[in-house]
């Protein structure tokens, strides 16, 4: 019986070691057919022998030698509930930026009450939704806001430059998200491509994209109570 066992035992090893070659083989045919793409996560699925592969915040399937891709949602027919979704949600929730890996020496920072909690806003200023974010922030306190410029839509350039160039800029970004003021800065060297970049390596792909102390990251607007239970949350951590 012990015989058996031990010899069990070392079957399983030797079929789990089978598997994690064949899986890192597999990785290594799918980094090839995407070489400019990071694959943060490869794992294989409970349905259909399928593998999942999440190439730059994205999840694709694909079968045990990536000859067939293919993208969209997986339908548990009981459940009726995408799994796909839910997948990506999973992936949202624990996706992280490294704080000390930003800019912050170009950002706009404010600091309101004792400033313990942080917040890190990628933010547009033709963004009507960074608008909106502005209008929520304007009643939290106790908070460092450090908003980095992100013009990324057309005609934003020129005004992010603006407001980086005014002589208070902190109060031209306020004056223009919350009283559509426009900005009365000149030319000047603004770090507007350095903070482009950034956003580029950390995968921020539109706006406002909120940052909380301990790395987590939220795409897109969110109201005043969400924001303020995300910064207890991660300041507790």
């Amino acid at each position: 019986m012990r015989l058996f066992l031990c010899s069990f035992g070392l079957l399983g090893l030797l079929l789990s070691g089978i598997a994690q070659a064949n899986e890192a083989d597999l990785k290594e045919a799918i980094q090839a057919l995407f070489p400019e793409s990071k694959i943060e996560s490869l794992t294989q699925t409970p349905y259909l022998g399928l593998y999942e592969a999440v190439i730059d915040g994205e999840i694709f399937y694909t079968d045990e030698k990536a000859e067939y891709f293919f993208m969209g949602h997986i339908v548990d027919a009981k459940k009726r509930a995408s799994l796909t979704s839910e997948r990506m949600q999973q992936i949202r929730d624990s996706r992280r930026i490294a704080i000390d890996s930003l800019p912050l020496e170009h950002a706009l920072k404010t600091v309101k009450g004792n400033g313990k909690r942080t917040l890190i806003v990628y933010s547009d200023p033709n963004c009507p939704y960074c608008k909106r974010l502005e209008k929520e922030l304007v009643n939290v306190t106790d908070i460092t806001i450090y908003t980095l410029l992100y013009p990324v839509l057309n005609g934003s350039m020129t005004t992010a430059e603006a407001i980086w160039c005014s002589e208070d800029r902190v109060k031209a970004w306020d004056d223009f998200m919350l009283k559509s003021v426009a900005p009365a800065g000149k030319s000047c060297d603004a770090p507007l491509q350095i903070l482009l970049e950034s956003g580029h390596q950390n995968r921020v792909t539109g706006t406002p994209t909120l940052i909380f102390a301990d790395g987590s990251v939220v795409p897109g607007f969110i109201p005043q109570s969400e924001i303020e239970k995300r910064l207890d949350q991660a300041a507790s951590q």
